[in-house]
């Protein structure tokens, strides 16, 4: 009976499925944590949109765009797509993109496991998995936001990729790189970076040309359409229906700048963000032992992703450096060598003791990504006090700055202002030209109280709404 036990508990799947279940709870909520509420609705708006205005998955839609279409440019939607089907079939809710992320991030999780068991020992494969579980994956696997669940389809190209360098005749592997790879990459374009790892398998000489030849191909082939998507298909939306929003990243020499700037918030995303102190201690006695006992393959991973990812952050610049998501994709990197500096330990009573205590440094510092502080669960109401005064077509502004988080959940179309631009007679009378109706004034959350001359028809602790439609300055009544 106790062995057992032991048994299952050193199984990572067990490990994988248990936490799957804690990150249930509250996996129905909305997405109004603190956290990056901002990053979930923005899904979550073109999501709803695929459903409500047009299902054509090419011109995704924010609600954010003032009089516009909100048609824009932004990563393909193929998060936003599942959650569009997923409604189609049971009807719109806001959390449907949680509990899809959450599967497809554990699923990449077993694959990661998968990759490592075949190149290092099944206890580095284990402890890497378990690490990976506790890091910022954690909380950003339950979000409705594309980082962990792009990368989890590239975890498992790399698995299958390598796996027809094994077995060249087995095709179906190549196939399911391709179709992984395409999907990990179109949905992220910075996940795409971990492929690089494929270099080693290129140069190795223990492969003939035609696998080599075959495997380029293809992967020259599966860069087509993002290709076509990031560097065509974006701009030409972002020109052709006059709305920009995602960032789709900067010069790398202004981006370089910026982390030199702010070079302290930077280096904190990979000891604090990615996978806590305890974690990061273990990375740097890994990456030290992959040089003094000169393994190769750890230390060909650690340059290669380390090359590619510099270029992703110098592309991001100061968004990497106060975002912390930003990191998600070099976090497995970090897994499989603090993973490796854990080997050094051999009694395997204290290693478990580290283990646990790296998982509870994870969660603790995560824990609160599962509540909804109050004054943001009021937002909730905003669409059912809107109802009472206009129509799901009414334009409105609201005074979240650049948080579109308010805008989602008052179900409407309009524009997200400061105070100031909402002070504006100018712009006020330009935008009430537009078919402004509405101002919606957040006093609590994402905006501040402020005084407006127009008719106040509604008033609560949280919000007042002002109605502006069809007057000809803010002094008229």
């Amino acid at each position: 009976m106790k062995t057992n036990f032991l048994h299952i508990l050193t199984d990572i799947r067990f490990w994988i499925v248990l936490f799957f279940a804690v990150r249930l709870h509250g996996i129905t909520r909305p997405p109004l944590e603190f956290a990056h509420n901002w990053r979930q609705t923005t899904v979550c708006m073109v999501s709803r949109n695929f459903l409500e205005t047009d299902a054509n998955i090419f011109y995704p839609r924010l609600d954010i765009a003032g009089e516009k279409t909100g048609i824009t440019g932004m990563e393909f939607p193929v998060f936003n797509y599942l959650i569009f089907i997923v409604s189609k079939i049971f009807g719109y809710e806001h959390w449907y993109g949680r509990l899809i992320n959450l599967i497809i991030s554990s699923i990449g999780m077993w694959y990661f496991y998968l990759l490592l068991k075949k190149y290092f020992t099944i206890e580095i494969a284990k402890n890497a998995t378990f690490i990976l579980i506790f890091s910022i994956w954690f909380s950003y696997s339950r979000k409705i936001m594309p980082d962990t669940f792009s990368m989890s389809f590239i975890l498992a190209a790399l698995y299958y990729g390598t796996n027809y360098f094994d077995n060249p005749a087995k095709k179906i592997n190549l196939i399911l790189y391709f179709l992984l790879a395409s999907i990990g990459i179109l949905s992220k374009l910075t996940s795409g970076y971990l492929l690089v790892l494929f270099l080693v398998f290129i140069f190795k000489d223990n492969h003939s040309f035609q696998v080599k030849l075959n495997f380029i191909l293809t992967s020259l082939i599966l860069l087509v359409f993002p290709a076509f998507w990031y560097f065509y298909w974006v701009p030409n939306l972002v020109t052709e229906y006059g709305f920009w929003h995602f960032f789709m990243g900067k010069p790398i020499l202004a981006g370089f700048k910026e982390l030199i700037i702010d070079w302290s918030e930077s280096l904190k995303k990979f000891y604090s963000s990615g996978i806590k102190y305890i974690a990061f201690g273990f990375f740097t006695i890994g990456l030290i032992k992959s040089i003094f006992e000169k393994n190769k393959l750890l230390r060909y991973v650690f340059s290669i992703c380390t090359s590619a990812f510099f270029i992703v952050m110098c592309k991001s610049g100061w968004t990497f450096a106060h975002h912390e998501y930003y990191i998600i994709p070099f976090v497995p990197v970090m897994c499989l060598f603090a993973a490796s500096g854990l080997s050094l330990i051999n009694n395997s009573s204290f290693k478990y003791l580290i283990l646990i205590a790296i998982g509870f440094e994870g969660f603790v510092n995560q824990k609160h990504d599962f509540r909804i502080k109050e004054p943001f669960a009021n937002l909730i109401s905003l669409e059912k006090d809107l109802d009472q005064f206009s129509n799901g077509t009414d334009l409105i502004m609201i005074n979240s700055g650049l948080f579109p988080t308010p805008m989602y959940f008052a179900h409407r179309k309009g524009w997200v202002e400061s105070n100031e631009k909402i002070m504006d007679e100018v712009y006020m009378k330009a935008a009430i030209n537009l078919g402004l109706k509405y101002v919606v004034i957040l006093k609590r959350v994402l905006g501040t109280e402020i005084k407006l001359d127009y008719p106040c028809i509604f008033n609560s602790q949280d919000y007042a709404i002002y109605k502006v439609s069809d007057l000809n300055s803010p002094n008229s009544k």
